[in-house]
């Protein structure tokens, strides 16, 4: 019967195995997937920018609006004050209309520079926008291309994948929460994902640092969980050279 540590060992490096074919599946998608992330949230940020445009063009026409029935109002003021100037009956009554007047037709010239000003902004914005049109609609181009590749790569693994997240919840399951946040730690920093690693031809599988003849030994005793002295990785167990060289060798044909 098995030790606990060897049962320990055998789970650890059972999630290694699932954990390594899960990699290699998400190996193959590469950097799509953080590109089609990329370009998701630079749509979303130019989609942003062009509601904003939007928002700014509704309110220079508003601000339009409101000179232009400025203007309106200042225009009936005038036509009132010159009617009154017909009346007037003396000459202090005159100028204080006629200052009115005057004071109207700025009133009038200031709208009309505003709304002038306002159409300028309104037309750079256009101009703004048909821009960022055009560059969402390469970005969505894009977008809708990576997705159809990254799509049909998935499509192509998704039965594996989905068999071996769920032998990976069952194999998690099996190993103590210490070992597991070990496991998860020493992962996390490993280049290439793995954490429990087997002894191959006197070297840490991990690094290919030499491990000493008597620390093998200790190793497949399988008393205690042992790690690399220079990567930290789980060692769980030693694979002889036997082992490696099983397959047949072909027999070199005579010239």
């Amino acid at each position: 019967m098995e030790s606990p540590v060897a049962q320990k060992l055998e789970a650890i490096l059972t999630l290694q195995n699932i954990d390594s074919r899960l990699d290699a599946i998400f190996k193959v998608r590469g950097a799509l997937p953080e590109e089609v992330q990329d370009l998701e949230d630079e749509i979303v940020g130019y989609e942003t920018r062009l509601n904003k445009f939007n928002t700014d063009i509704t309110s220079l026409e508003e601000e339009i609006k409101k000179h232009k029935e400025a203007i309106k109002e200042s225009e009936k003021l005038i036509k009132k004050y010159q009617d009154q100037q017909m009346n007037v009956r003396n000459n202090r009554e005159y100028d204080a209309i006629t200052k009115e007047l005057e004071l109207q037709d700025l009133e009038i010239q200031v709208s009309k520079k505003k709304i002038a000003e306002a159409q300028v902004r309104i037309e750079e914005k256009g101009k703004d926008i048909d821009e960022l049109k055009d560059v969402l609609k390469d970005r969505q181009k894009d977008l809708d291309q990576k997705k159809e590749e990254l799509g049909t790569i998935v499509s192509e693994s998704e039965a594996e994948e989905s068999k071996l997240q769920s032998d990976r919840e069952k194999a998690t399951k099996k190993v103590e929460d210490r070992l597991l946040k070990s496991y998860n730690k020493i992962r996390q920093n490993a280049k290439n994902g793995l954490a429990v690693v087997l002894v191959k031809r006197g070297a840490c599988g991990g690094c290919f640092n030499v491990v000493p003849p008597q620390r093998q030994a200790e190793i497949r005793e399988r008393k205690k969980i042992i790690v690399c002295e220079h990567c930290g990785r789980i060692l769980a167990g030693v694979e002889d050279e036997s082992e490696e060289e099983s397959a047949p060798k072909r027999k070199r044909s005579r010239a």
